[in-house]
């Protein structure tokens, strides 16, 4: 079984940047997709970046160009470097691990940590 925990959330200007971090225990073998969702209130949870294979990378349109997923497998942690924030990048972030299929979607994961909440003023 596997156990997330992410870190690094807060409050931060319009244009600034977070590191986002999530720990990984248990069993990762089965965990070929690791990812970062986020979910505003009063809407769907939606994909943010991916990574599978240790190394290859998807993003969501809306962030392309301004977040960075990255793994660290010698430490078992995933991160995402969000800059140019904006107000909308407002949400709870999740980490997710799972089996596939890897994606934008949530279908593929399943283990979740308890999220990160990410504030962005304007």
């Amino acid at each position: 079984q596997v156990q997330l925990v992410e870190s690094g959330g807060g409050s931060v200007q319009a244009g600034g940047s977070l590191r986002l971090s999530c720990a990984a225990s248990g069993y990762m073998y089965s965990s070929t997709c690791m990812g970062w969702f986020r979910q505003a209130p009063g809407k769907e949870r939606e994909g943010v970046a991916g990574i599978y294979s240790g190394r290859l990378t998807y993003y969501a349109d809306s962030v392309k160009g301004r977040f960075t997923i990255s793994q660290d497998n010698t430490k078992n942690t995933l991160h995402l470097q969000m800059n140019s924030l904006k107000p909308e990048d407002t949400a709870m972030y999740y980490c997710a691990a799972g089996s596939g299929p890897c994606g934008l979607g949530t279908r593929g994961f399943q283990a979740w940590g308890q999220g990160t909440q990410v504030t962005v003023s304007s």
